[in-house]
């Protein structure tokens, strides 16, 4: 139990860790929204999640769905910022749309939300476990 706990909220901080610096990044694109030729930034982990979260170094093969979960190694799982110089909305070069960004914005603090939800659901686990052990 405490091995799969530890595992789930070294998972949780990594994520938490690319939803922060995604809001980081986010709010420097609207502050530059008006600076010309500058160039929006975005931040992607979730790639790296999703290959962490699907390999196994394991041998063991998983035959139920109720068996313990492998560890994920969340040392792979690092956020990287990279420029999008693609495309530019306007003639000065820069090309933030800040009705996009205030979408992505949102949509950021609500998936912070989302995972700080699920990391307090960890913690009240191991709470009722040391609560319903005390008994």
């Amino acid at each position: 139990m405490y091995a799969n706990f530890k595992n789930n909220i070294d998972l949780f901080n990594r994520v938490l860790d690319g939803i922060w610096l995604r809001n980081k990044v986010i709010n420097h694109n609207i502050a530059n929204a008006d600076t010309p030729k500058y160039k929006k930034l975005t931040v992607s982990f979730e790639d790296k999640l999703r290959e962490a979260l699907s390999k196994s170094d394991s041998k063991l093969v998983k035959t139920h769905e109720k068996h313990l979960p492998f560890p994920v190694n969340t040392k792979d799982i690092q956020p990287r910022i990279e420029e999008n110089d693609k495309f530019s909305y306007r003639f000065d070069g820069n090309n933030v749309n800040i009705d996009t960004e205030m979408a992505d914005l949102a949509k950021n603090t609500i998936m912070y939300n989302a995972v700080i939800d699920q990391l307090i659901s960890e913690f009240d686990k191991i709470k009722n476990v040391i609560h319903e052990g005390g008994k």
